[in-house]
C-alpha cells in the first residue's frame, strides 16, 4: 500500500495518518468547500513530493493518510497543511472568517497515528532475535 521511496541519503516506506477539525469543531466542510478543500490538499501534496494514500473530508473534520519524509517533522508538514488550506480558504470564501467567531479556520490540534506494513510486535521480535544480534558480531 506504502511506496518505498529513495531519495539521496536515505530510503524510507513512512504513512502517517492526520486529522484535525475546524475551529469550534463547525460543520463547515461541505459542497464548495469541501471540493476546494480536497483539490487544496491534492496539489500541496504533489507539489511537495508527499504522496497522498487517501483522504476524506468530513463536514466538521478532515482525515489525511500521506506519506512523508524522515528528514520533515510531521508537525511541520500538519503546520504546512493547515496554514496553507486556511489561508487559500479565506482568500475564496471570505463568508467562512465571519462563521468563526475568532477568524481562525483550524482548531490549533490535531491527531497523527503511524501506519506500516508490519506490526510493533513484529518489529520488536526481529530485533530481540539472538540470531540477527550474533550474525553482526
Amino acid at each position: 500500500m506504502v511506496d518505498i521511496v529513495t531519495n539521496r541519503n536515505c530510503v524510507y516506506q513512512t504513512a502517517y495518518h492526520v486529522i484535525w477539525c475546524p475551529k469550534y469543531r463547525h460543520d463547515i466542510l461541505t459542497g464548495l468547500v469541501a471540493e476546494e478543500m480536497g483539490a487544496m490538499l491534492d496539489a500541496i501534496c504533489a507539489e511537495r513530493g508527499w504522496p497522498m494514500i487517501s483522504k476524506e473530508i468530513q463536514p466538521d473534520h478532515v482525515h489525511l493518510f500521506v506519506s512523508i519524509p524522515p528528514a520533515l517533522a510531521v508537525a511541520d508538514a500538519v503546520k504546512i497543511l493547515k496554514g496553507t488550506t486556511a489561508r487559500k480558504l479565506f482568500q475564496r470564501f471570505p463568508w467562512l472568517k465571519n462563521r468563526l467567531l475568532d477568524g481562525h479556520l483550524w482548531s490549533p490540534s490535531y491527531y497523527v497515528g503511524t501506519a506500516g506494513n508490519v506490526s510493533a510486535e513484529t518489529i520488536r521480535r526481529y530485533i530481540e532475535r539472538s540470531e540477527h544480534v550474533t550474525k553482526r558480531r
